[in-house]
């Protein structure tokens, strides 16, 4: 992995941690999801939560972390295996 945003080889097929950043206001329950593929990680993180929750989340795959921005990026990525929300 290169320093900063770009992300030069990653496997999305490998298991994932996601830690969130924020909690909800009001919200509890844990502050760690686990997920079979990174790239569900990365599709739940984009599309299913809220933009000020992502921010200070962190992906971890094989014990790489990822930020948020980092996320946004492997998200936009053309090796993205899955179908992105449309819109």
């Amino acid at each position: 992995m290169e320093k900063g945003y770009l992300v030069t080889e990653f496997d999305y097929s490998t298991e994932a941690g996601f830690y969130f950043g924020k909690k909800p206001k009001g919200g509890s329950g844990s502050r760690y999801k686990r997920f079979d593929t990174a790239a569900e990680a990365i599709r739940f993180a984009i599309e299913d939560m809220p933009g000020t929750q992502l921010r200070g989340s962190v992906l971890e795959v094989d014990e790489t972390r990822f930020t948020d921005l980092q996320i946004r990026s492997l998200y936009d990525a053309p090796a993205f295996p899955l179908t992105r929300k449309a819109g």
